[in-house]
């Protein structure tokens, strides 16, 4: 006879079984954080903190609507072609804490966000163009990027998405891009890094509880201009530079075993003099990477991946391999890739920002000037990505529906993603988007 208990009963011996193995009671699915096997890079994952145990996933739904173009760019045919070179292991990134069941969930992969706003910048061609952006516009876009890019609902959510492990005390690179920078009173109109985004940045990490003195602003082989320097909102950001302007010096002289770059040129390539990072990157456990959008006389174009050229001792070492005509270029091989995939790069790299408020359409030393694309005015845009890959892919194809860039310009991104650091696809931002990248376009 089979003998019939009741739900209650049933239940109370669950209860009475978890308890002796010293389980507790179940209460429902923990959301997926992804698996090896999806083959996915692993900074996809990132966990994204949603706010309190078990609070769903919330809807953000971004301030203003779609960009409507008001013309026609020639789409960039799409390239998903496989690069011929067979690079060295990539460098396995530092490995993201568990996420409590429930109050996470995995942003989508090679998400790129672009936050456009017309009254960031009311520039009209001065010499000054760093005193004619608006900070709390520019506050409004980061916050803006950051959410839709975490999928999250408040700033400090989105840092703690990026900064799951963060402890006071950790240091947290900034490298910006000052490359036309070489005195303290640098007040040219050539285009350079803003302080405006940087405040807006530094803002976003102490409203998750980032101590100031844990932020490195730096360009280890440029001046920080007094102009950048004074418009700092944050007296205890820390400033590292190669020019003394009254701030820290960016110096070379670890012993670290990663100080050096390692290169990994193919059959028939002379292996590069020896290249160092600067002792900011090796000491920082976090890095925030911010290039401008721009072309460039040597490479074609000048975006994240070349940014860190100021992060090392001798970025020479890098032109006969890295611009198109030099003695060394080839299509299936990188020495920018060589240098993203050092462990203090590659390993540290939470989060890419695209300066394209103003942007160089013309080349890496050229003043702002208006886009025909962006309505004859400048860009008034910034770029938000977790892969690098996809944001320089993103960024090339704004430059490329505006002026000409040369078809090798974007080689670098094939190795790149043949390497693993990202999602390559050259597409049309103003038209048919994407079917690779999740290309998020914002406007405020």
């Amino acid at each position: 006879m089979v003998k019939r208990i009741s739900r209650r009963q049933l239940l109370a011996v669950l209860a009475a079984t978890a308890a002796k193995f010293g389980l507790s009671t179940l209460t429902g699915c923990a959301p997926s954080v992804g698996r090896a096997e999806d083959g996915l890079e692993p900074r996809a994952y990132l966990p994204l903190v949603m706010g309190g145990e078990g609070a769903s996933t919330p809807e953000v739904t971004p301030t203003g609507s779609a960009v409507i173009p008001t013309h026609t760019p020639t789409a960039t045919p799409t390239r998903t072609a496989t690069p011929t070179v067979t690079p060295t292991p990539t460098v396995t990134p530092t490995p993201t804490v568990t996420p409590t069941p429930g109050t996470v969930t995995p942003p989508p992969p090679a998400r790129v966000v672009h936050v456009h706003d017309t009254d960031a910048t009311a520039w009209s061609g001065q010499t000054d163009f760093w005193n004619y952006v608006d900070q709390d516009v520019v506050h409004g876009m980061v916050d803006q990027g950051l959410m839709s890019l975490t999928g999250t609902s408040s700033v400090a959510s989105a840092w703690q998405a990026l900064l799951p492990n963060y402890q006071p005390g950790q240091g947290i690179a900034i490298k910006i891009n000052l490359n036309n920078a070489f005195q303290c009173n640098d007040a040219d109109n050539q285009i350079d890094a803003l302080m405006q985004p940087v405040n807006s940045v530094v803002r976003g990490l102490k409203q998750m509880g980032v101590l100031e003195t844990d932020i490195w602003v730096y360009d280890a082989k440029r001046a920080i201009p007094n102009r950048l320097t004074a418009a700092s909102q944050y007296a205890d950001v820390q400033f590292y530079g190669r020019v003394a302007c009254g701030y820290q010096y960016a110096t070379f002289d670890s012993n670290d075993p990663n100080a050096y770059v390692t290169f990994s040129p193919p059959a028939g390539v002379p292996l590069p003099s020896p290249v160092k990072l600067t002792d900011v990157l090796i000491q920082a456990t976090y890095l925030i990477n911010m290039p401008i959008m721009k072309t460039h006389a040597a490479t074609g174009i000048s975006l994240s991946f070349k940014n860190h050229l100021g992060s090392v001792d001798e970025p020479a070492t890098f032109h006969p391999y890295a611009s198109l005509n030099g003695e060394y270029f080839r299509s299936d091989y990188s020495t920018l890739v060589d240098l993203y995939r050092n462990p203090h790069i590659a390993s540290k790299t939470i989060l890419t920002i695209g300066d394209g408020l103003f942007a160089a359409k013309d080349n890496n030393t050229a003043p702002p000037s208006a886009w025909q694309t962006f309505g004859n005015q400048v860009p008034n845009s910034l770029f938000f990505a977790a892969d690098p890959v996809a944001i320089d892919c993103v960024m090339c194809d704004f430059l490329a529906a505006e002026v000409t860039v040369p078809a090798a310009a974007d080689d670098y991104l094939l190795v790149a993603s043949g390497a693993g650091l990202g999602t390559f696809e050259r597409g049309d931002p103003w038209g048919s988007g994407y079917s690779l990248i999740d290309y998020v376009k914002i406007e405020l």
